[in-house]
């Protein structure tokens, strides 16, 4: 399968990764397992998750999708080297632990470590922005983590275009370890904070972009398009900001590609994200092997310069 260079972090990723958000969530440690399995076998070779997944669900405390993963790899220990853990630190987990500081970060890692029972993060990303810690702090605290052998590049996501040019500034001005992506919000619906600014940006610096809901928390798949649907899923509740006549315009245009490609609607999402400039991959998660099948077909589904422009002009802001 095709890989891209994930900027300059020296990582190298087929151009789907798969969100780890549903292990313990939406999904069980069985099936987990599974969907695991059948991403290793279809030649997908990122895994993206976060220290807080799923802090949402109910009864859960956070780690629950870093625990899975652990406990896959070590049931697994051969297909360690088969795929690239990405996971997040900074999030809010409760009991003073969030932000990016020093101590923050380093006990973090440990944490996050042991929850996935390895020995090193390949990317390890700040899932937000601490504006109470100076850049300098939070990228020394990296510098350790990489010069000790437990990160093998960083990455930053939900970063404004102001806050990641001051974190390469600082970077450049004293030697420190640099973001090599950047993970923001992107799909064809939601476009404000990637478009602009942010991409320019990523693309004169040679970031690496993995985008977050990718899909639109599932209303790209064309599941949704009415009121009445949104009792489908856990995330229907969501997704009712979607319902107007821009998101059903997007969904005409995904339908009328998709029918032309003898495609599904959220292959041809995942396409045209893949498709659009500054994008590295796109993130995007499964909890059947059904849904896993169709991520591995996105990848190999090329759509045409005048399918990128009917889709463009359907999602234009």
């Amino acid at each position: 399968m095709k890989v891209r260079a994930l900027g300059q972090s020296g990582l190298s990723i087929v151009p789907l990764v798969f969100g780890g958000n549903v292990f313990g969530w939406t999904v069980d440690q069985a099936q987990s397992f599974r969907l695991l399995d059948g991403l290793v076998d279809a030649g997908l070779n990122a895994i993206d998750t976060a220290d807080c997944y799923s802090l949402w669900a109910p009864g859960n405390q956070g780690g629950e999708s870093e625990t899975i993963i652990g406990h896959w790899l070590a049931a697994n220990p051969h297909k360690r080297d088969k795929v690239l853990l990405l996971t997040k630190v900074g999030w809010d987990l409760g009991g003073g632990r969030k932000g990016l500081s020093r101590q923050r970060i380093l006990a973090g890692v440990e944490d996050s470590l042991r929850r996935l029972q390895t020995d090193c993060i390949d990317l390890y990303q700040s899932h937000c922005p601490d504006d109470s810690v100076p850049h300098e702090e939070t990228l020394r605290a990296y510098e350790t983590l990489i010069k000790d052998g437990k990160v093998r590049a960083i990455g930053c996501s939900n970063y404004s275009a102001t806050q990641l040019q001051a974190a390469l500034d600082i970077s450049r001005e004293l030697g420190l370890p640099r973001y090599a992506t950047l993970q923001p919000e992107y799909n064809l619906y939601d476009r404000a904070q990637f478009d602009g600014a942010l991409k320019s940006l990523a693309v004169q610096e040679g970031l690496g972009v993995i985008t977050y809901f990718s899909l639109a928390s599932g209303f790209l798949s064309g599941k949704y398009r009415s009121e009445a649907d949104l009792h489908k899923s856990q995330r229907g509740g969501g997704l009712a900001k979607y319902l107007n006549a821009r998101g059903l315009g997007i969904l005409a245009a995904l339908d009328d590609v998709a029918a032309e490609q003898q495609a599904s609607q959220a292959e041809v999402a995942l396409a045209w994200v893949m498709a659009s400039e500054g994008v590295t991959a796109p993130i995007a998660s499964a909890t059947s092997t059904g849904q896993l099948a169709s991520l591995v077909r996105a990848v190999a589904l090329e759509l045409s310069t005048e399918q990128m422009a009917r889709l463009e002009q359907a999602s234009a802001l």
